[in-house]
Formats: structure tokens, sequence, C-alpha cells
């Protein structure tokens, strides 16, 4: 297959707080340098964009020395942390906005979904956009009229189509964005995490097209989002940014997993530092089978959390989530108060739940604990993403896993609070 994207030594800096360096001497240094065709001196002490320590200079690099190539028909997926430089990649190959340093080489027209109606007038009608967007991508009128219809259709506003899009919902002005930018005959469609806004049969119903555009039409797509399931489905390879630096360019499991690895919460337990005075849980603990959060599938796990309610309330329910690597909740356990209310009077309390002969397919999990009143009360503690969990197939008699469709559990966990009953620490 012929390349259409190839990226070399490519470097975007963004100057923090004033555009000028502080001194008119230093600008002019700036200027001169810059008409020289030189590279900007004050860029030399620029840091990269690690939103994790307290940087002393004004310089960031949101993107640095990244090179990679892309081929026709190719479905690349852009994954990392918010802030890892996937919107400033985009911006740069959209042409949006230009490199520090670097070159981006395409060949071929490119259609562009960065934001919700990216490249839409607010004051024209859906349909005198469609016929916008497709002159900015070079297409004739005669092209875009072909295609008119079906993206009307696809995006389903025909009613709206001659209403001017500033009166469209963020629903309505995403839909026609997304079927214009798929739909007009460009060799390389380029998509942000705008589908978020979407409902959930849209989102699925511009999954398959961007599939369809792959496959059947052998076109090129950029796709960047947080969904790691949408990820998997729909991309061949991944690159996998982190604080702009290209971490790992490769097929989507292996970017994917190495996603989840810099992700991973290394505290394998968990311990509370707030000094708020409200019901919160001050320290979960994990009794696996084996060393560092590893479990045997199939056998007893056990989870200890310490819970502190500094003031008396009516109840609280305590809700435990585990989750796999695709954010998808795999179990999930409550607390019930049918005999007598939980947490209803102040005090610090230690809780154990065991979840018996725990079947969860191999991988990495992750827990969500929620502390809340009765349902349709006030939530007082939300904890995501906590107490990382590697479950492994094999026990003593090497067992083959259950199916993961299987391995829900609701009322068979077993809750108590240690100490005999509802004993306050």
């Amino acid at each position: 297959m012929s390349l259409v994207i190839k990226v070399e030594n490519l470097s975007k800096a963004y100057q923090l707080g004033e555009l000028g360096t502080g001194t008119l001497s230093r600008d002019l240094e700036r200027w001169i340098a810059k008409l020289r065709g030189k590279e900007d001196p004050f860029l030399q002490v620029g840091e990269t964009n690690d939103r994790e320590k307290k940087g002393r200079s004004n310089i960031v690099w949101s993107l640095k020395d990244l090179n990679f190539e892309i081929n026709q028909g190719d479905t690349v997926g852009i994954i990392g942390r918010n802030g890892a430089g996937k919107s400033t990649l985009l911006k740069l190959l959209s042409r949006v906005t230009s490199p520090t340093k670097g070159e981006i080489n395409v060949k071929g027209r490119i259609a562009s979904l960065l934001e919700v109606g990216t490249g839409f007038h607010p004051e024209l009608t859906g349909r005198e956009n469609i016929y916008l967007n497709g002159a900015i991508l070079g297409m004739r009128k005669k092209e875009i009229t072909r295609k008119f219809d079906e993206i009307v259709d696809f995006a389903g506003v025909e009613r709206y189509i001659d209403t001017p899009v500033k009166r469209y919902s963020s629903g309505m002005y995403v839909r026609l964005a997304f079927a214009v930018a798929a739909h007009l005959e460009s060799e390389i469609l380029i998509v942000d995490e705008v589908l978020a806004v979407g409902d959930a049969e849209f989102q699925k119903k511009c999954l398959g097209k961007m599939g369809d555009i792959s496959k059947l039409e052998g076109r090129t797509i950029l796709f960047v989002s947080h969904n790691m399931q949408a990820i998997k489905t729909l991309t061949r390879n991944c690159l996998l940014l982190k604080s702009g630096k290209l971490i790992k360019y490769d097929e989507t499991d292996s970017i994917i997993n190495a996603y989840n690895d810099l992700e991973k919460n290394k505290n394998l337990t968990y311990r509370s530092e707030s000094s708020i005075k409200k019901p919160k849980i001050t320290k979960i603990d994990l009794s696996t089978s084996l060393p560092n959060n590893v479990h045997v599938n199939g056998e007893d796990l056990i989870i200890k959390i310490e819970v502190s309610i500094p003031v008396e309330i009516k109840s609280a329910w305590l809700s435990l989530q585990i989750k796999d690597s695709n954010d998808k909740v795999i179990v999930h356990v409550w607390t019930s108060n049918n005999d007598q209310p939980f947490f209803d009077k102040s005090g610090n309390y230690k809780i154990k739940c065991t979840l018996p002969k725990c079947q969860l397919y191999m991988g990495d999990y992750t827990l969500d604990l929620y502390i809340s009143g009765p349902p349709g009360g006030e939530t007082y503690e939300i904890l995501q993403d906590v107490c990382p969990l590697e479950i492994v197939m094999f026990n003593k008699n090497r067992e083959w896993p259950w199916r993961k469709e299987e391995c829900t559990y609701l009322a068979d966990s077993n809750w108590e609070i240690i100490r005999n009953g509802y004993e306050i620490i």
C-alpha cells in the first residue's frame, strides 16, 4: 500500500502566559532569529507537557520529536491521557496550526472533525454548510449534490436542513458534521473525541460507517477516543502518546495493554488523606491468592474496607464495582440494609466483602466504590480506578476459565462488619 502520511521529527511548542518574552531585547532577539530562518532561542529551555510536575519554564512542548508513517487504508487510533498531545497532533495533520519543528507530508485530501461543528458557519443553514464544507475539501458542486441526500439521511436532520445550524442542538450539530466528513470523498478522515456528544445509537452508526470507509472504500482513518472498546473495534494500529512523546506505535491490542500499564494505579492499597468531615472510605485492601494483588481465577476474593462516619446519619449504602481494562463493569455488589441500617451511627467501621469462588476472565481490573444514602439520597464519596487487580487463569488443578458473561456477582456476595455484627471500632 502507498504511504499517505509521513511525520518526521514533529514538535509543537506553546508559550504559557503572555505571548511576549517579557523584555523588548528578547522579543527583538526572537524576531531576528525568525527572520534569519533560525530556531527560536527561547525554545531550548522549554519542558515537556507533564501535568504531574510543576514546570519552571513558560515554554511547553505539547509534542516532541514524533516520527511515524501511515499507509493508505489504515485505521489508526491515537490514545493517551488528557493533555498527552492527541488533539494537537490532529490539528497539525489537519493544518489548523503549523509545527514548531519537523515536517508532515500528506498525500490526499483530509476531512477533519476535531470538535462539534468543525468548519460550520452558524448563520448558514445545514444545506449551505454541506456545500461549504465540500468546497473547502476541494469537491465540485456536482459531487456534493450526488452525495447530498445520503448525507442528510445519515444525519437524520432532513426536517431542519434549511434551518441555520446555530439553532441546532449539539447532538444535531455533530450528526450533520460527521455525516458531511464521512460521505464527502476525502482520502483521509480525522475524527477527534466528538462522537461522545451523540447518543448511543448514533455512535454505533458512526463506528459502522467508519469501518465501511476503511474496509470497503480503502480510505485512511485517524481516530482519537478514550473509549478503548471503540478503539479496539475500529482500529488495526495505534499510537500511544504520553506528555507529548510517542511511546509506542504498534497493533491495537499491544498498544491498549501498554496504555493500561501506564495508567494503572501502582498503589495496591488505597488510603485517604482527606480531612473533610463527611462519610468517607479511609482504606481499601485486597486479600488475593497471590502477592501484589494477583488473584487466581476460581478462588475466594476478599476486599477489606475501612469507613469513617464522622457524624450520625440515617443510613448509607456501600457499593462496589470491579471494572475490566475497557471500563466495562463486570462485578457489581452492594450492602443491603434490610435487617438493620448500615453506617447509621458515627464512628469508624471495618468491613469485609467476600466474593466466593470468584470467576473472572484473565486480565487487569480496577475497583470503583461509592458511599451514598438510600436510593435517591445524597452521594457522600466516589472512588474510581483504585486498587489494581490482576486475574490469572490457572489454579492448582489448572482448570480453564469460565465464560466472561457468567462472571457477575450480585446477591451471593458476603458482607460483614468485623468484630461481630455492627460494632463500632
